[in-house]
């Protein structure tokens, strides 16, 4: 897919309902880091992406719109929340811990694509493993789970006999033939001992109680590589048997030092941090209080989106030619509130609209993903087909808006409480409607809804 800022705006457009301003804007940003691919070395370099801060009131797509772009974009992504940072001296997380978990997801991302690369591979080679498993090499007498051998002088595979003229051709034909009952799926709830790597699965950790979890994996990354890794006993289907084996394989065929030198260059030029809830570390510094380190984190950030050198576990990392996007509603605090440092590093502001009743009823039925599309899917699996009239996603759109303007205005979430609370029963009685068609229309939500659009209008005079 050629992602002009057209074609990235049509496809963001699949998911998200309006909001053109903001999707204009990342579409370019994200244009623009492909045009600055095609530049020489020496202009490449002097080429920043210019990150944007979103203003908008919760549940109007930010996080979705950030989201989905590095989605469609292959590019490593991260969602991170300014309250969960705290300035260097208070307890909390270190801002550099965003890199790093950058390049963690950027490893995860790279080492996917690379196992699905090599799936076939890695399937071939489990498959003889597990052929391994079921007829261990260097035994006289075969033994099975599955009683298909006898200790007897003809041994019965699948039903047929092997003779003793044949016994020399008996374990090679015996092995191709439990090759076609497990290619036929015939054997996939039979149980299997294997051998497995105990760290698949930790205990409580090596130090209880330390406080820093980044703390926690470094040591038990160390003491990992100083011993030698064990193993265990472990029964499991050959359906799960399969899937380790493949994993295993897998791991053993692609190259980790190829995959972190590649996933450590994609962070650095296509990684996309999303810092959300700005706003709550905006404002002058208090000398006392809870919210004493909040200018303190925006200037430990400021070198990060500014760029600087963030060591990782897996070597430095260079955050210049991040893309970091901002969001915040904004409601008490400006981004005038901002230290002027952080906010010149976010020179493209884009204002996102609260929601309409019209954006909610789209919402419940056009985006690929909608709200009326999961319920329906949902119910179908318990035999119910669910049917929406028209005018019953007008008046849902209708409550889920009137209740946002009496109410906390939560956005687009108000719709998955306003449809739970429509569909509870119907949910909790699903098994006794198999086979049934179940209709809702305006009466219905009407029906449901009763005691919400009572308490909607009673906040009217509540003060």
């Amino acid at each position: 897919m050629d992602l002009t800022p057209k074609a990235v705006v049509r496809e963001l457009d699949r998911y998200i309902i309006g909001q053109a301003d903001a999707k204009r804007s990342v579409a370019i940003a994200l244009r623009n880091r492909y045009r600055r691919s095609l530049l020489d070395e020496k202009l490449r370099e002097e080429i920043t992406p210019k990150n944007i801060i979103m203003i908008g009131p919760t549940g109007v797509g930010k996080t979705e719109i950030a989201r989905r772009l590095a989605k469609l974009a292959r590019a490593p992504f991260v969602k991170v929340e300014a309250t969960k940072f705290t300035e260097v001296g208070y307890v909390g997380r270190d801002v550099e811990s965003i890199i790093r978990d950058l390049v963690e997801s950027s490893i995860r991302m790279v080492k996917n694509e690379k196992v699905e690369s090599v799936k076939e591979k890695a399937a071939l080679a489990a498959e003889e493993r597990l052929l391994d498993v079921l007829l261990p090499a260097g035994k006289k007498k075969i033994s099975s789970p599955f009683g298909f051998f006898q200790d007897s002088s003809d041994e019965p595979v699948d039903g047929e006999i092997i003779s003793a003229e044949s016994r020399e051709e008996a374990p090679h034909s015996t092995r191709e033939k439990f090759r076609q009952r497990l290619r036929a799926g015939k054997l996939e709830d039979s149980l299997v001992e294997i051998e497995v790597d105990e760290s698949r699965y930790p205990g409580a950790g090596l130090i209880a109680g330390m406080g820093s979890e980044e703390m926690m994996i470094q040591i038990q990354d160390v003491f990992g590589n100083l011993f030698p890794k064990k193993t265990k006993t472990k029964k499991v289907s050959i359906k799960e048997a399969r899937r380790l084996f493949e994993q295993e394989e897998a791991q053993k065929i692609i190259d980790m030092d190829e995959v972190i030198d590649e996933a450590v260059r994609l962070a650095e030029h296509s990684g996309i941090v999303f810092i959300d809830e700005i706003d709550k570390i905006a404002g002058k510094e208090m000398a006392h209080g809870p919210d004493v380190s909040r200018e303190g984190v925006q200037r430990d950030i400021l070198p990060i989106v500014e760029g600087t050198v963030v060591m990782t576990k897996y070597g430095p990392v260079r955050t210049d030619y991040i893309l970091f996007i901002a969001a915040g509603a904004f409601h008490v605090s400006k981004i005038s509130d901002l230290i002027p440092e952080l906010q010149g590093r976010f020179p493209i502001r884009v204002e996102l609209q609260s929601l309409s009743e019209d954006d909610f009823r789209q919402i419940l039925v056009q985006p690929e993903n909608a709200i009326i599309k999961q319920h329906i899917a949902l119910m179908a699996t318990e035999g119910v087909e669910l049917v929406f009239t028209d005018d019953a996603i007008e008046e849902i759109a209708r409550i889920a808006c009137i209740m946002n303007q009496n109410s906390e205005n939560i956005g687009a979430r108000r719709l998955h409480t306003v449809m739970e609370k429509l569909i509870e029963e119907l949910s909790f009685y699903a098994d006794e409607l198999h086979g049934q068609t179940i209709t809702i229309n305006r009466a219905f939500v009407k029906q449901k809804l009763n005691d919400v659009i009572k308490e909607t209008d009673l906040h009217k005079y509540i003060l």
